[in-house]
């Protein structure tokens, strides 16, 4: 008997796109029950993150329209990883198999069936991974592989060229359940949960409408948050750089007890004036980067809900769409 799939889909102001993206997900899922390997419950579980927009109001149509589409209303805005994870937990208890995606179409719908199939050979997780970035320009391409790499080397480790397009298994969500932190950045914590994994390479294709949810500012705000979320590297680069000053700061006593001791004026006024600014501004960032770890702990400390669901919608059955 096939297993139940749900294509969870997070949506921020997405009523240009919604259309089209829930026709291709319908096709996809019909193509895939005709072919037997998916159950008939499976469903598209649309995730309206406090849209200002008509994105609800779409929602709800397609599942008065279509028994294949579900929603779920967050009681307000929460960000795309929230809103992610929400659509994941929701789908957790009614599903065997769940794919996330964006509702921009950039992500190849094709390639599901390639998921799937590598989820009934055994894995737990499958990621989509982009093979190239040829249709980006320069700059999206080093500043989008930049930020990869910038990832793994702080320590926060990811699957290079994969975003949160993904097949997770039944038990690779109830793993990710358990998970509680408040400071989330899903692409670093899914390679954690273990378990069998593959991965897909798809071509990611141009957005289908609107525009684009993550400009380059929005980019390095998502590097700093999985950084300091995921690893403690950048406190122990600064214990390293405070060795480094220290060194330095030997050093110069050294030089200028000789040059005392040799009977030479120190000239130091330029010298000393770069040594307060370089210092000042090596503490000015020390106490930056441990602000952003005590402001995440003082956040995890408060144990908020993480994301709050104004409404399901459901099949007559009790069961969500």
């Amino acid at each position: 008997m096939a297993d139940i799939l749900y294509i969870v889909v997070p949506c921020y102001n997405e009523e240009e796109v919604l259309p089209e993206t829930s026709r291709r997900l319908r096709e996809k899922l019909e193509g895939l029950m005709a072919a037997g390997k998916i159950a008939p419950e499976s469903r598209v579980l649309f995730v309206n993150d406090g849209s200002r927009d008509r994105t609800w109001e779409i929602i709800t149509q397609l599942h008065q329209e279509c028994p294949l589409f579900s929603g779920a209303d967050l009681s307000r805005n929460r960000g795309h990883q929230n809103a992610l994870l929400a659509g994941l937990m929701t789908a957790k208890d009614r599903c065997d198999m769940a794919i996330s995606m964006d509702a921009d179409l950039q992500d190849d719908v094709d390639a599901v069936d390639a998921m799937v199939e590598q989820y009934y050979a055994g894995c737990d997780i499958v990621y989509g991974v982009r093979f190239s970035r040829k249709k980006d320009t320069f700059f999206k391409r080093f500043t989008a592989e930049g930020f990869y790499r910038l990832m793994n080397t702080m320590g926060a480790e990811t699957v290079f060229n994969h975003a949160d397009y993904r097949l997770m298994s039944k038990r690779a969500l109830e793993g990710l359940a358990q998970f509680k932190e408040v400071n989330l950045f899903l692409r670093g914590i899914v390679p954690m949960i273990g378990y069998r994994s593959g991965t897909v390479e798809y071509e990611r294709g141009e957005r289908f409408a609107g525009e684009s949810k993550y400009p380059l500012k929005k980019m390095l705000s998502f590097a700093m948050e999985g950084i300091t979320s995921l690893s403690v590297k950048p406190i122990r680069m600064i214990t390293g750089l405070g060795f480094f000053v220290f060194l330095v700061s030997i050093l110069m006593l050294i030089y200028s007890i000789v040059r005392w001791a040799m009977g030479e004026t120190i000239l130091g006024w330029a010298s000393m004036i770069c040594s307060v600014w370089a210092i000042g501004g090596l503490i000015l960032l020390s106490l930056g980067v441990i602000g952003e770890y005590i402001g995440k702990i003082y956040l995890e400390s408060k144990e908020r809900p993480r994301f709050l669901l104004r409404e399901v919608l459901e099949d007559r059955d009790g069961k969500a769409d």
